[in-house]
């Protein structure tokens, strides 16, 4: 790459994320699926949504191709993966994107909007501790409108199913030494590509320099989620998609 980066090399990187990132969760597609589904039954087909730690914007990408009339702001620390959405969307009007620390009190104080129809966010808050988390809850509370609703697809394995959580991990690894073996990308492979172009280079060892190799959240089950959400000020809150090993959590305003 030179530093002209092209609409399709951003679009090469927003492509190389996606791979890496099914790598680990093969139904991807399919929760981004029931989250738009979930959208449009709360808040038609032009919401303003909020997409939380947004990274590259797989949400947002998603959103604005199914809804044309949406708008998004997408949130995030990682400035690599934020020169991504930024480079991908650049020119389009109803994508932006801010620099912010979820952990940080103030975070909201950057937002374009006082609410949102929707605060949208996957495979991304188990960075976050237990009470930084339920810190977060409550504010989203806060920007989500009435009648809207908030989404977290992430990681929330049930600690009360011990075999059945051994037999799904050491059938999901296995299937992912076969494909690594076939050349797919994992998530260190991918940063050591990220880390070697003189485009991302520098966002790149920015990033690290913030986060270390990889933060050490927890990972809370969904009955967790759901009640702390409604502790949080959300009138209901419960599961809308599961898998084997992650879940979302629809909480409703």
């Amino acid at each position: 790459m030179t530093e002209s980066v092209t609409a399709m090399d951003w679009n090469a990187w927003q492509t190389s994320w996606d791979r890496q990132q099914e790598w680990y969760l093969p139904d991807r597609e399919e929760r981004f699926r029931v989250m738009l589904d979930m959208v449009e039954a709360f808040a038609g087909p032009e919401p303003r949504v909020l997409d939380l730690a947004c990274g590259t914007g797989s949400i947002t990408a998603r959103l604005l191709e199914r809804f044309p009339g949406a708008t998004s702001v997408g949130v995030d620390l990682d400035p690599a993966l934020l020169a991504i959405a930024r480079g991908t969307f650049e020119g389009d009007e109803r994508a932006t994107f801010v620099t912010a620390d979820l952990k940080d009190p103030r975070w909201t104080t950057g937002l374009p909007y006082d609410t949102y129809d929707a605060v949208l966010t996957a495979t991304a808050l188990h960075w976050l501790h237990t009470e930084p988390l339920r810190a977060l809850y409550g504010q989203l509370a806060g920007l989500v409108r009435d009648g809207g609703v908030f989404m977290n697809a992430d990681h929330m394995p049930d600690p009360a199913t011990p075999r059945i959580n051994q037999a799904e991990r050491a059938l999901r690894h296995a299937r992912q030494e076969r494909t690594k073996a076939g050349g797919a990308l994992d998530w260190a492979d991918w940063w050591r590509l990220a880390a070697a172009d003189p485009v991302l280079a520098g966002p790149t060892a920015e990033r690290f320099a913030i986060y270390g190799e990889h933060a050490d959240g927890d990972t809370p089950p969904l009955d967790w989620h759901a009640r702390t959400l409604r502790e949080a000020g959300f009138t209901e809150a419960r599961a809308v998609w599961s898998s084997p090993t992650d879940a979302m959590v629809l909480a409703l305003k």
